[in-house]
């Protein structure tokens, strides 16, 4: 595999933020903010394949399927980040949605450059990990060649599983290797190389796309309120009883109570609430209708049959 990083686009200079070190401060931070500015829209082009993306982990994930990221550097980080945040705001099992970083966990705070081109630990950590025809692996590397991302898809692959790539130049090496490729050419950074700016920026707009709509099709949010949520500490436990609130319409009192029969499981409040019914009762509705509470209501109203 040429390594050679001349032909990537995320390694170009760029002209519009030429001389930059001779701007006063003001000038460099909008010229950054400019920058960031054209992030969206190329994201923007790219939700056809993030919906590919979504509704492959959709599919396995109500299979009892995982997803997982795996990259390096900025990459990885950003992948353990988005699978970090999936428990306490959706109420996943920690090992439904998993990040990987190339270096292992020391990686996460620490550089270990050279991890990123052990093509032996990519494949090995996937492995470890026996993915299958049920789960998703997503590689993420804005150059779209790292060799530990590579080896890691590739074995994926090999082993079964529906393998993303997301890179932020193109063509990329990863076409090979996924069978959904996001490509967000994000374009030359503000400073040659700092890919954890545009093309970072990029890659956690379209993680926080892929498991936020994935959270949505799975039945994890009702309208728009996340309530599928663990209410850890008392900050979470006030906005789980709000949610139910803003769910149902109703009084404080009756929240309290209907939240305190639940055993603090805001789902199951909600129901209770909106159908009158028992805790049991709106247990057995979410059982039965996988945890959407829209289908809950539904089959409520339908006599339950």
């Amino acid at each position: 595999m040429n390594l050679s990083t001349r032909h990537l686009i995320s390694e170009q200079q760029n002209e519009r933020t030429r001389h930059i070190d001779e701007k006063s401060t003001e000038d460099i931070l909008r010229l950054i903010n400019e920058e960031d500015h054209r992030v969206p829209e190329v994201v923007k082009a790219c939700i056809p394949a993030i919906a590919l993306a979504v509704d492959a982990i959709v599919a396995g994930l109500k299979q009892g399927g995982r997803l997982i990221y795996i990259g390096a550097g900025t990459s990885g980080r950003l992948g353990i980040l988005d699978a970090s945040e999936c428990p306490p705001t959706y109420g996943t099992d920690p090992g439904q949605v998993i990040g990987i970083i190339a270096g292992g966990e020391r990686a996460i705070r620490h550089p270990v450059e050279g991890m990123e081109d052990d093509e032996e630990s990519g494949r090995q950590e996937v492995e470890r990990l026996h993915p299958g025809p049920r789960d998703v692996v997503v590689g993420i590397a804005a150059s779209g060649r790292t060799p530990y991302v590579l080896a890691a898809m590739k074995r994926a692959r090999e082993l079964g599983a529906t393998v993303v790539g997301i890179s932020n130049n193109s063509p990329s090496a990863m076409r090979e290797a996924a069978s959904i490729m996001i490509e967000a050419v994000v374009g030359p950074e503000v400073v040659l190389g700092s890919t954890r700016m545009k093309a970072g920026t990029a890659q956690k707009l379209i993680l926080n796309m892929l498991t936020t709509a994935s959270m949505i099709r799975i039945g994890k949010v009702y309208d728009n309120l996340m309530v599928d949520m663990q209410t850890s500490n008392r900050k979470l436990v006030e906005r789980g009883k709000r949610l139910i609130e803003m769910a149902t319409g109703a009084d404080r009192e009756t929240v309290e109570r209907a939240y305190l029969e639940a055993d603090g499981h805001v789902k199951t409040a909600i129901i209770m609430v909106l159908l009158n019914a028992g805790a049991d009762e709106a247990r057995d509705l979410l059982l039965r209708t996988d945890g959407y509470i829209r289908k809950a209501i539904e089959l409520a109203g339908a006599g339950g049959s």
